[in-house]
C-alpha cells in the first residue's frame, strides 16, 4: 500500500441488540490502523441519530444545527475514503446505515471511493445487502471498489474484542483495503490536481 496516510470513514450499519457487526467494525478500523490510515468509526447507536427528517444540508447558517451533523459532516467532507460495515435486514440494507448516510448530500461522499465489508451469522455474508449497496454508494457518489469482503459466521471469524480468529480474515481485509487504497489515491491525487467536475 501507499506510505500516504488515508483518512477513511468507517460507517457501521446496525443497532440491534447482540449485533454482530460492532466485531466486524472493531475488525476492520484495527486492520485500517495497522496500515497506516487514519480512521474514524460511525456507529449509530454512539451518534444518536433520529429517524431523518431534515438533512444536513438543509440547514441554513441561521438554524440551530445539531453539532453532531456539523461534526459528522466535516468529517465525511475530509475524508479520502468509506468504509461501510453492513448486515442484512430482511435481505437488504439496514435502515440505521441508509438513514445515518441519508442525512449527507452527495457532495459530502463525491469523488472518493467506498469498500463494501458485509457479513451475517448464516451461509451467505451479507451478500445480498452488499449488492443493494452497490446501488446505493454509487448514487451517493462514492463507487464502490470491485472488491467485496463478505464474512459468513462472523461470529466464528471474529472475537468480540474484533481479533480475528484465523488469517484467512486478515488476507481477505488486505485484499479490500489493497484495492481502497488504490482507488483512494488516485482520486484524492485528481482532486488535487484538477479539483472536483462543476
Amino acid at each position: 500500500m501507499s506510505s500516504a496516510p488515508l483518512k477513511v470513514v468507517v460507517f457501521l450499519g446496525t443497532v440491534k441488540e447482540n449485533r454482530l457487526g460492532i466485531r466486524v467494525a472493531k475488525f476492520m478500523m484495527n486492520q485500517l490502523t495497522k496500515s497506516g490510515h487514519e480512521a474514524i468509526l460511525f456507529d449509530p447507536i454512539e451518534k444518536k441519530l433520529p429517524l431523518m427528517e431534515k438533512a444536513a444540508f438543509f440547514y441554513r447558517p441561521e438554524d440551530d444545527k445539531p453539532a453532531v451533523l456539523t461534526e459528522m459532516e466535516v468529517q465525511i467532507r475530509d475524508a479520502d475514503a468509506f468504509v461501510v460495515v453492513s448486515g442484512e435486514y430482511n435481505h437488504s440494507i439496514p435502515p440505521a446505515l441508509a438513514n445515518m448516510m441519508d442525512y449527507f448530500g452527495g457532495s459530502c461522499y463525491a469523488y472518493k471511493p467506498s469498500a463494501i465489508v458485509c457479513y451475517s451469522p448464516g451461509i451467505y455474508g451479507g451478500m445480498r445487502a452488499a449488492m443493494q449497496l452497490r446501488a446505493f454508494l454509487g448514487e451517493l457518489g462514492c463507487l464502490s471498489v470491485s472488491n467485496i469482503f463478505g464474512i459468513p459466521r462472523a461470529h466464528e471469524a471474529i472475537g468480540e474484542d474484533g481479533s480475528p480468529v484465523d488469517s484467512h480474515m486478515e488476507s481477505g481485509a488486505e485484499k479490500l483495503l489493497k484495492d481502497l487504497d488504490w482507488h483512494a489515491h488516485a482520486m484524492r491525487n485528481h482532486r488535487n490536481t484538477v479539483g472536483k467536475p462543476k
